[in-house]
């Protein structure tokens, strides 16, 4: 049953980061604020919470740079050599508290807050690094800019989104997935 388990999660990991090549197509269809909508975000929060920290972890890094190497978009440097260590660290950091912490329902809140802060700061720190290396920093505004004031309606969105899916996808008649 175990490597069943197991099996199960890699094949959800595999449907996430399809997901993730998929879901900036649609929000980009949406003027003014469909990149602000962080629609890779959404399917490695997902599954974090799902299959666990190292699937969601591995789906992170994976997503943006799978997603420039086949496009070209996000650019690959900085953007999505940042953006593979910030969602690393979602998946990672999501999955790993929603098992640590207790299973009811504000604490998915307090796992979600909790990785989307980690992850905002890792993309800074990376920013920071990469941007270092060149000619031009990275400045403490446009971090701020860039990680929230930018990003509100994808944080909005997250909010409200990935609590209730993950609520629907835990039930056991849903998904069966173990520990």
């Amino acid at each position: 049953m175990k490597n069943h388990n197991k099996l199960f999660k890699m094949v959800l990991s595999a449907f996430f980061l399809a997901l993730a090549y998929v879901l900036p197509f649609l929000t980009g269809q949406i003027p003014e604020i469909g990149a602000m909508l962080c629609p890779l975000h959404i399917p490695v929060l997902l599954c974090g919470f799902i299959c666990g920290w190292p699937y969601g972890l591995a789906v992170g890094f994976i997503a943006p740079l799978f997603r420039s190497l086949a496009l070209g978009m996000p650019p690959m440097f900085p953007t999505a050599i940042c953006m593979a260590f910030e969602l690393a660290a979602y998946g990672a950091v999501g999955g790993f508290l929603h098992r640590v912490l207790p299973r009811k329902k504000a604490y998915i809140y307090c796992s979600l807050v909790g990785a989307m802060l980690v992850g905002r700061g890792v993309w800074g720190i990376a920013m920071t690094i990469c941007l270092g290396l060149g000619d031009s920093g990275f400045t403490f505004a446009a971090f701020i800019a860039g990680a929230f004031t930018n990003a509100i309606p994808g944080i909005i969105l997250q909010i409200i989104l990935i609590p209730i899916l993950v609520m629907v996808l835990e039930n056991p008649k849903i998904l069966k997935i173990k520990d």
